[in-house]
């Protein structure tokens, strides 16, 4: 961190931020008392898999895409699937969704767990990180590892692994899991629910800075419930519109200090991930997970990202409720996968990740070979809001001190769980030096 200030002029920087994922940096500069200046920098470089996936065969996607994020692959396997079965014309049968969803219920336990308990909790209880944070509360990290243990085991059960999971094909799976394995999990994910039901009046306990987000939402919204492995777009606008639609309405542009696209939607800075699938869709969770909001505190809708502690608690619990639903429903499945012949065409594909809305376009000829690919992941889209957030917080709050000012700045940027690396693989970079 470091601290600039001449006659007139402040300027708050932190070099590294610290629990995210990836590498970027916060610059904010005041001059006589109004902000004038807000960079999140993302300075981790560009890892380019949209060209990397330019002339391979449409069936690879899932597995190449996953690379992009160890925390969130099935969120990267889900939107190729989509999108390449769009193209080509498939739609798999309700079991094989049914599975996928209870895959992507893995994805959303073990990433929430992690970012709740080990990313943001230190800011609010006032540690320097996890490590730190377990010498005096010893057992909600120990709590925390159990609810990311069964994320994980899930995970494992149906994807074949934990981290990029390698089970899922286009299609479908490559082996479905046995009755035995699922009902195995059973016992963990009730006992993970508990736990997570237990951090409640825990994370919404703690003390939060009265601020509130005016920013168009953007989610996926599902006939299946609350929206995970697919959906139609909605937003608080009030639009509804197929994911076809997203280039429609998104434009991506570059900017000299970010190795990431920054998003508008219709021209706007636009926020998604917890807060708008939340304020979007909170009548489509799930009983319990509704009991939790209401006994937390939190209304239908919530604006402030300081809270969104909160709402990952509730989407936590959604998502080990839903596991332990969609367990006790399985009744198998007539194939693993079903059969998507190449075809030249479009497809457009987008699931909701931890962090938010995923899209991905691809375009692909007759012989099944990818022509073109676009990925458009939740931090990029967020990146915007994130920096209106800070120039907003801190016009607000000059009367903190430096370094008081600075932590919280930090804390605004964790409170979207950024991950930098999933936001730096763009194609092109054009920087004009002035």
């Amino acid at each position: 961190m470091t601290h600039k200030m001449t006659s007139g002029s402040h300027v708050l920087s932190v070099e590294m931020l610290a629990r995210v994922e990836g590498e970027g940096g916060m610059h904010v500069h005041v001059q006589d008392g109004e902000v004038r200046d807000v960079h999140l920098r993302i300075f981790e470089p560009p890892r380019f898999f949209e060209a990397f996936l330019r002339g391979r065969a449409y069936t690879e996607p899932p597995d190449i895409t996953a690379r992009i994020c160890g925390i969130c692959p099935v969120a990267y396997q889900m939107s190729a699937c989509l999108a390449i079965e769009d193209a080509c014309g498939v739609a798999v049968p309700d079991e094989i969704r049914l599975l996928r969803r209870l895959l992507y219920c893995g994805e959303w336990i073990e990433s929430h767990a992690l970012h709740i308990f080990m990313l943001h909790a230190p800011d609010l209880l006032g540690y320097d990180g996890a490590i730190e944070m377990a010498r005096d509360h010893r057992e909600l990290v120990e709590s925390a590892l159990r609810i990311k243990r069964a994320g994980n085991d899930l995970m494992t059960a149906v994807g074949g692994r934990a981290v990029h999971p390698v089970n899922v094909r286009v299609g479908g799976f490559y082996r479905l899991p046995t009755h035995v394995e699922l009902a195995r999990l059973r016992p963990q994910l009730v006992a993970a629910r508990e736990e997570a039901i237990a951090a409640v009046p825990i994370v919404s306990g703690f003390e939060f800075p009265d601020f509130d987000q005016p920013y168009l939402y953007l989610s996926l919204s599902s006939e299946h419930g609350y929206p995970m492995e697919s959906g139609t777009l909605v937003t608080t606008a009030g639009l509804t519109a197929p994911v076809s639609a997203f280039g429609e309405h998104v434009v991506e542009e570059h900017v000299a200090h970010s190795n990431a696209l920054h998003s508008a939607f219709d021209g706007q800075p636009y926020v998604v991930g917890p807060l708008a699938r939340y304020t979007l869709n909170y009548a489509s969770l799930a009983p319990l997970a509704r009991e939790a909001a209401e006994a937390s505190g939190l209304g239908p809708t919530c604006r402030n990202p300081f809270r969104s502690i909160i709402v990952r608690t509730v989407e936590l619990i959604h998502a080990l409720d839903e596991a332990i639903r969609l367990i006790d429903g399985w009744r198998g499945a007539p194939m693993a996968a079903v059969p998507v012949p190449a075809r030249a065409g479009e497809g457009h594909g987008a699931t909701e990740a931890p962090r938010g809305l995923l899209y991905h376009r691809y375009r692909i000829d007759g012989a099944g070979t990818i022509l073109d690919v676009q990925i458009t992941p939740p931090t990029s889209q967020n990146q915007s809001a994130i920096e209106g957030d800070l120039r907003a917080f801190v016009q607000a709050n000059l009367h903190l001190s430096h370094d008081e000012l600075t932590r919280q700045c930090e804390v605004a940027i964790r409170t979207y769980d950024p991950c930098i690396s999933c936001a730096t693989h763009f194609l092109d970079l054009d920087v004009e030096h002035l």
